[in-house]
């Protein structure tokens, strides 16, 4: 039984990383690389200073996102993913976060979508 569910959940985490991998490859290989700069920042950067819901958040309104960070300019396109696509990539950017890497960022950033609700 219990070597059932251990297979069972190996299966999961594979097919989570692999759906990841697919994603990445179709939509952030051309800027960005799992442990290497490119034209953005490596993977391994952005699991280090991201929780996972600003990652959703930069991928799917990056230049709202980049005022609320305080960047003055952004490149990063746009990307409308179905939410299983959106979910697997960023588990797949945060798997890249160091092992030795206990905080995610120094100064929590505002609920980004907070923010939007009172813009409006």
């Amino acid at each position: 039984m219990k070597k059932s569910i251990f297979i069972s959940f190996l299966m999961l985490t594979t097919l989570g990383a692999t759906d990841g991998k697919k994603v990445f490859e179709t939509y952030c290989w051309g800027c960005h690389h799992q442990t290497a700069v490119a034209f953005g920042p490596p993977f391994e950067e952005i699991a280090s200073k991201r929780t996972a819901s600003e990652i959703r958040a930069m991928i799917t309104d990056p230049k709202e996102v980049s005022k609320v960070f305080g960047y003055s300019r952004n490149a990063m396109p746009s990307f409308q993913l179905s939410d299983k696509n959106l979910t697997s990539i960023t588990k797949y950017i945060l798997s890249f976060k160091p092992e030795d890497n206990k905080t995610i960022v120094q100064k929590p950033y505002p609920n980004i979508a907070q923010l939007k609700k009172e813009d409006k």
